[in-house]
């Protein structure tokens, strides 16, 4: 007979190895580091208190506001990362889900969007994020009613701050500077092998 001690730490071991993968996906080291990187007081310095509080403190608006309803009017154009600028989504990938937020059912060409699995508030969902900056954008679903007659059957419920919306025809906003050690580095690689000195 095995003693409380030998069944405790199989009942450990057993509950570490079931709920290992439910530590997200940005917790592993496959998931890319963003791009653009900025401190709080930085970001806090670009965005509005709502932006800075959905995309860089992963909130969500409340649903049917202003930007919703706003969202529902505008015509053709694409929705760029209001953080970073990156390119997320086209009008193209838009639909009417009714859920109260922007819905897409896929991110547009540009490849932009980052899906991680978000374990939080007890819910074990997919959350939808800037691949350039890692902006909350917001999250995916898969299979709903609402999405059944869609290309894909997915949901981006998207939250409306997250985006900049640019009219066809209109100028793409400029793409925030890329800020990463990674980069850092390679420009002082470049630098060095120019004859500059980087700049410290």
């Amino acid at each position: 007979m095995k003693s409380p001690l030998a069944i405790a730490a199989v009942l450990t071991l057993s509950f570490l190895t079931a709920h290992a993968e439910d530590k997200p996906q940005s917790a592993t080291k496959n998931m890319p580091k963003p791009e653009v990187v900025k401190s709080e007081e930085e970001w806090k310095k670009l965005l509005t208190l709502e932006q800075y509080e959905v995309t860089r403190g992963r909130g969500t608006e409340r649903p049917f506001g202003a930007i919703y309803e706003e969202f529902e009017k505008q015509g053709e154009g694409t929705y760029y990362c209001v953080c970073c600028g990156a390119e997320l989504f086209t009008s193209k990938e838009k639909f009417h889900s009714g859920c109260g937020w922007p819905s897409f059912y896929d991110s547009s060409k540009a490849k932009g969007v980052l899906e991680k699995v978000d374990n939080s508030h007890g819910m074990r969902r997919v959350e939808t994020v800037c691949k350039r900056c890692d902006a909350h954008l917001g999250h995916v679903f898969d299979g709903e009613s609402v999405s059944a007659n869609t290309p894909t059957n997915r949901r981006f419920c998207i939250n409306g701050v997250a985006l900049k919306f640019v009219p066809l025809g209109g100028e793409a906003p400029k793409l925030l500077e890329v800020t990463s050690d990674a980069v850092q580095q390679k420009k002082e690689e470049v630098a060095k092998e120019g004859g500059v000195e980087p700049k410290k």
